[in-house]
């Protein structure tokens, strides 16, 4: 059984590790036994990098959204509206530029759902949103608490107050999702904090 020596190259380089060689033997069924073994190995390797690549994209992706998220809470900030005319235009033509800029920088990792999944998804952000272009920080910081509280793992605090309607959306979402909400509502939160400190 002769092995292209080619392909073990091709996949060292791109993975930057070394394939284990194959020994001769008399025996084809050995041969063949350690073949076997010997792409297991490779295709367990690429699965584990496949794997890393993807965590890496969605962290990728939450700076992304931290900073779209970011736009919209200065483009509704009770302070923005109280500037004038020439100083909101101004600003606002920055922000349009920091958004275009933004807008080159694409990332897509795919979570597969289904239909129900894609609606409840559909809700928590109309939801989230809601909470982002809020002019009350106090009300909007409530509510982002509230929702937080579903993001919850377990406890039994009768105290925490939870939002059902957004709890029933969050728990149709996928698994992954789910985790990305949450992450993303931890940093609306953080930002909420920091407005209402700067404000007292």
């Amino acid at each position: 059984m002769e092995v292209d020596s080619s392909t073990d190259t091709a996949v060292e380089n791109a993975i930057g590790w070394n394939i284990p060689k194959i020994e001769e033997s008399n025996s084809g069924n050995v041969v063949a036994e350690t073949g076997v073994k010997r792409f297991l190995t490779i295709l367990d390797q690429l699965d584990t990098s496949v794997e890393r690549l993807r965590r890496e994209a969605r962290d990728l992706q939450d700076k992304r959204d931290s900073l779209l998220m970011s736009m919209d809470l200065i483009r509704n900030n009770e302070n923005f509206s109280d500037l004038n005319e020439y100083e909101r235009e101004e600003l606002n033509c920055y922000l349009g530029r920091i958004s275009t800029r933004l807008a080159t920088v694409v990332l897509n990792v795919t979570t597969i759902r289904d239909k129900a999944q894609e609606e409840s998804l559909h809700q928590v952000n109309s939801l989230i949103d809601t909470v982002i272009t809020t002019t009350d920080r106090i009300a909007a910081r409530l509510h982002c608490q509230h929702y937080l509280n579903c993001c919850s793992d377990g406890g039994t605090d009768g105290e925490r107050i939870t939002d059902k309607k957004f709890e029933m959306a969050l728990l149709g979402c996928a698994l992954d999702d789910q985790k990305n909400i949450k992450k993303r509502l931890q940093a609306l939160m953080t930002y909420l904090n920091k407005q209402i400190i700067a404000v007292e």
